[in-house]
């Protein structure tokens, strides 16, 4: 899946242009300058084509504040891990120092750019637009991100600039992809190199030695899959670029383009916000999920129940999706390396698993008969039948009379029947209520 990166100094509304591309209200909006530090990334669609989309922070120079010195460095990665780079402006303004410092970073790369001239929102200023043809960028895009003014022609030129999808893998053999992702300098490649019994990644102690996915065919112990290590040479140099920016973006591709992902976590940092943050992509591309907890042969002073209570860590941090196999490892040592295989052919077979209508509703009618829906408003609710769709990943319909008063809680409770009933471990699972 391509990559498009929204990138311009503070306050053009890139977050406002984002929101709209995904479909929802994901980025803060806010008329102070800066409000955008942390990172967002969604997956937009138009006219058929699937890309994903990066809103960054606003580029500043010469400033003082720490913050815009990091988000400064995740712009400039930014434009270096994107096929397409979206250059907003604001036609209020006019063109800035600010803006010809973004300029002439962007003409001396080769990735495509597009110019988009934000806040023209009435036809005077579109004869405004034209003073931007001095970026020497090309052809100016008038828009209003507001209200959406424009942004249809621009998205067709979007899809007419980025490249042209890859084959997404060969399907000589239907073979399970598993991807191993996480923050850097978990483990991620010496779990692999273990694996594979040979040195295929370069591991070294510091953080970030990981460039690009490297997928290498894996059949020992009775498992036959594509392993994907979110990995390769990094020069030293570049290793000043922002840790947590880089991880998710380079995640991305390799949890987008899989059927199960190794979550790796440090046993010493426990699961943070940045493992979170890619425990959501993976959530989010419905992909199945076995966290790994790595380097627990450092953790001092273990109890007997010291796993017990790091796994409850864990499950109260990602709930409330928490029926997700978690293992304890030491990969220096192989400690339960192949217990990790097994989790994770597991999830790949309870995603793949498909159950016929008529045992969903022997199983599932009569828990929602002990326990139908809340009645609202007066409103009695009253489930017909189930069945599975055919998705990709587990997604299940349920008929009923009025699906528009079914809450969410109710939708987790025949979440958590359905895998009590079927093994679905590690597989996000989607209820859609439909009327009868």
């Amino acid at each position: 899946m391509s990559i498009v990166a929204i990138v311009g100094r503070p306050n053009v509304g890139k977050s406002t242009l984002f929101n709209r591309l995904v479909g929802m209200r994901q980025a803060i909006v806010d008329e102070v300058a800066g409000v955008t530090r942390d990172r967002h990334y969604g997956t937009s669609d138009w006219n058929g084509r699937e890309f994903s989309v990066i809103d960054t922070g606003g580029y500043a120079v010469n400033s003082d504040d720490v913050f815009e010195d990091e988000i400064r460095k995740q712009v400039l990665l930014a434009i270096e891990e994107s096929d397409l780079i979206l250059f907003m402006c604001d036609v209020n303004t006019g063109i800035t120092d600010y803006d010809n410092s973004i300029a002439d970073i962007l003409r001396r790369t080769n990735k495509p750019v597009i110019v988009a001239v934000n806040k023209v929102d009435t036809g005077d200023k579109m004869f405004d637009i034209h003073q931007f043809h001095a970026f020497g960028l090309g052809e100016p895009w008038a828009i209003a991100s507001a209200n959406g003014s424009g942004t249809g022609d621009l998205l067709d030129k979007v899809i007419e600039m980025l490249p042209p999808e890859e084959i997404k893998r060969e399907e000589v053999k239907d073979l399970p992809h598993i991807a191993i992702v996480g923050k850097p300098n978990v483990g991620k490649s010496s779990l692999t190199n273990a694996l594979l019994g040979e040195e295929r990644n370069i591991v070294t102690p510091v953080a970030g030695t990981t460039r690009d996915s490297i997928s290498s065919y894996y059949n020992k112990f009775g498992h036959e899959f594509m392993l994907v290590d979110t990995a390769g040479l990094r020069k030293k140099n570049r290793v000043k670029e922002d840790l947590e920016f880089y991880s998710v973006m380079r995640s991305i591709r390799a949890i987008e383009y899989s059927d199960v992902c190794i979550l790796m976590v440090d046993a010493k940092d426990s699961i943070e916000q940045q493992d979170l943050s890619i425990f959501n992509l993976i959530i989010r591309n419905r992909k199945g999920c076995v966290i790994v907890v790595n380097k627990w042969d450092t953790i001092q002073d273990k109890e007997s129940n010291s796993m017990k209570e790091f796994t409850k860590t864990i499950m109260d941090k990602i709930a409330p999706f928490n029926d997700i196999p978690i293992i304890f490892t030491s990969v220096i040592n192989k400690q339960r390396i192949l217990d990790v295989l097994n989790q994770a052919a597991r999830v790949y077979l309870n995603r793949k698993r498909r159950v016929t209508t008529s045992k969903l509703n022997d199983a599932m009618l009569p828990e929602i008969e002990n326990h139908p829906p809340p009645a609202i408003k007066g409103k009695y609710v009253k489930i017909k039948y189930v069945t599975q769709l055919s998705t990709p990943s587990p997604a299940f319909a349920f008929f009923c009379n009025l699906p528009q008063y079914v809450r969410e809680d109710y939708k987790r409770f025949l979440e958590n029947k359905l895998r009590s009933k079927f093994d679905f471990c590690g597989v996000p699972l989607q209820i859609f209520l439909r009327q009868k």
